[in-house]
């Protein structure tokens, strides 16, 4: 028997890895150019004379249009399908990125404006790319598989800092912040153009062989999710009774609740973290672009250990709530760890510290996963667009409070204790109020 199952191994395609490998990619790009103003922002704010409470709003342009455009990018990749909606997401959010260098051009006050309108238009357009990543994710992997790969393409947004935060830091420092912009948004357009050529859906993927497309479709993948439109059941779309389902949901509420702090640990990473390091510890931008990959490189090791370990206890114990749950809850516990940077002198702690705490946030940052085990078929990209909405709302608070903390104290002591409260929260909420992880069944309106 086991010579039989070896062959039948053989005998499968691997073309989900292809899949999930461009996941992370693009994910690593997405997540690069938020964190270009981050990397440009020393010398950007010191050009066009900003105060933190300014460079707190502009931080924020994203998070804005990031969040109002989650549920309308959702409802685009229910009604059109994933890949072409996406690759039009890549190429758009990348030339607004590019956009960015230019607005030293303009005089103090209009380049403000500018910078903030730019901003909030690469928030609009990245909109639909991680309800479109846990999409494809349903549809390629079987439910044993799909914590791992939504781990793997998650941690794109830690390994876009150890590859691209040196990088952008040395284009900063060598060519002036203005090319950290054009570099990264004509990298983007090259990415959506691969995008179109390598995407496509189980069904119609010319690399998938029947072994393969029967593994995954027997192990809970929804294979016909982003089928050609002729193909699926005719629809207009999920509708509104959809989004109120799923907002009357305990279950979804203690995920979208857990979802909003954890991504406030991300969104001090991508923003204000660099500028911690220069202000309050002393670093060059050259030295803090370096500095920073070290926290990134373990929030990237701990995201893929993330999901091999919630894979494998879901194996181990066939229970989905204790193979989700398990890991974000230890690893928001570990990730409180950044506090302690308060009560240390030496850089090499503070980085220490750091690391740890990304490393337990990359562990729990599950939050994909769940969404892909948890979405209902008919209003996937809704789903995962109402998820990233209340995750992302921490885009819009995270830059601002930390702004105003830093204004009303000189210091980042209050805002890491800010940081590290809400990964107490975001483990309560998995704890107590998630309950049961399972798929959503939606009652059809009459």
């Amino acid at each position: 028997m086991s010579a039989i199952v070896s062959a039948a191994d053989v005998r499968r395609s691997r073309v989900r890895l292809l899949i999930v490998t461009m996941l992370f990619l693009v994910t690593t790009v997405n997540y690069a150019d938020r964190a270009t103003l981050s990397i440009a922002g020393p010398a950007l704010s010191k050009e066009l004379h900003l105060d933190p409470v300014a460079m707190g709003y502009i931080f924020s342009a994203f998070g804005w249009s990031y969040v109002i455009a989650q549920v309308p990018g959702g409802w685009l990749l229910d009604r059109y399908g994933s890949r072409l909606v996406y690759a039009f997401s890549i190429i758009v959010w990348s030339l607004f990125t590019m956009l960015q260098g230019w607005v030293g051009f303009f005089s103090a006050g209009t380049a403000i404006v500018v910078l903030f309108a730019l901003r909030f238009l690469v928030g609009i357009a990245e909109a639909p790319s991680f309800p479109a990543n846990a999409r494809i994710v349903a549809a390629w992997f079987p439910g044993n598989e799909r914590g791992t790969a939504s781990a793997f393409f998650n941690s794109g947004q830690y390994f876009a800092t150890v590859i691209f935060a040196p990088l952008m830091g040395w284009i900063a420092h060598a060519y002036g912040w203005r090319y950290v912009f054009f570099v990264m948004g004509a990298l983007g357009v090259v990415m959506g153009l691969v995008w179109v050529k390598t995407i496509y859906g189980p069904k119609e993927h010319p690399g998938i062989n029947d072994a393969e497309f029967d593994y995954i479709k027997e192990g809970g993948a929804l294979v016909d999710l982003d089928a050609p439109r002729d193909e699926r059941a005719p629809s207009s779309g999920p509708g509104w009774s959809h989004i109120r389902q799923l907002l009357s949901n305990r279950m979804m509420l203690g995920v979208y609740l857990g979802q909003y702090c954890i991504n406030t640990l991300t969104y001090f990473f991508l923003t204000w973290f660099p500028v911690y390091l220069v202000k309050e510890r002393g670093l060059s931008i050259l030295q803090a672009g370096f500095v920073a990959t070290l926290p990134a490189l373990c929030g990237f090791i701990g995201g893929v250990l993330g999901g091999v370990i919630s894979d494998a206890i879901l194996r181990k114990t066939g229970s989905l709530t204790l193979a989700r749950k398990i890991p974000i809850v230890g690893g928001m516990l570990l990730s409180m760890s950044i506090i302690a940077c308060n009560y240390v002198d030496g850089q090499a702690l503070v980085v220490g510290f750091m690391a740890l705490a990304f490393f337990g946030k990359g562990i729990g940052a599950l939050g994909w996963a769940v969404v892909s085990d948890t979405s209902p078929k008919e209003a996937g990209g809704v789903s995962g667009g109402l998820f990233n909405t209340f995750g992302n709302l921490s885009s819009i608070t995270t830059p601002i409070v930390i702004g105003y903390i830093l204004a009303a104290t000189g210091s980042f002591n209050g805002a890491l204790l800010f940081v590290g409260a809400n990964a107490l929260v975001a483990a309560f909420a998995y704890l107590v109020v998630v309950g049961k992880i399972e798929r959503v069944v939606l009652k059809r309106s009459s």
